[in-house]
Parts: C-alpha cells; structure tokens; sequence
C-alpha cells in the first residue's frame, strides 16, 4: 500500500556557493525556506522537480522535502530540513546572520 502524498518544497543547493535554496512559484531560487512553493500535489511535484533538475547551470541536488503550511509560509517538517534552512553551524556567520530579520 502506498502513502498518502504529503506537502512538499523543492529544496536544492546553488551550484556556485553551494548555498540551500528553494523554488518558489513564480520559479526564482530564493535562500529562505517560507518564500518556497508548497507543493499539495504529487504530480505538480514531479513536474516542479523536473523544472528544478533542469535548471543544471543554477542548482545541484534538487529534491522534494516535506515541508507544511506555517504562519509565514511553508515550514520544514523533518529535522534535517530545519538544520538546512540555518547554513553551516560553525558559528554564526553568513546565512545565519543575514537571514535573522528575515
């Protein structure tokens, strides 16, 4: 028996800095999770991913992550997705501080 498909953003990272970024709906790349296009249904899915894999001089890596409805936009579900949104962990630098008015 197969799962019920479950909200998803199309997550990837930046070919050139390596960077975590998200596709929104009007298919710009944008470095912060809640502006991500939450994806409801499985074959629109497949069809974004498909746009993001081919976007090969932009993005690496793309890939549907579970994500849900938040107050401010989609939210990761997992963990490690919510690590992802954060950047490197070393010390808060770069994407940490930048986004932290975001």
């Amino acid at each position: 028996m197969s799962r019920s498909f479950t909200p998803k953003v199309v997550t990837a990272n930046r070919l050139r800095e390596g960077d975590v970024v998200y596709l929104t709906a009007d298919d710009r790349w944008s470095l912060v999770h809640h502006e991500a296009e939450l994806i409801e249904d499985e074959a629109h899915g497949q069809l974004r991913l498909l746009h993001a894999n081919a976007a090969k001089l932009e993005v690496v890596g793309a890939y549907l992550a579970d994500a849900k409805q938040g107050p401010n936009g989609p939210e990761p579900t997992h963990f490690r997705e919510a690590f992802r949104t954060r950047g490197p962990s070393n010390y808060a630098h770069g994407k940490q501080v930048d986004l932290t008015n975001v």
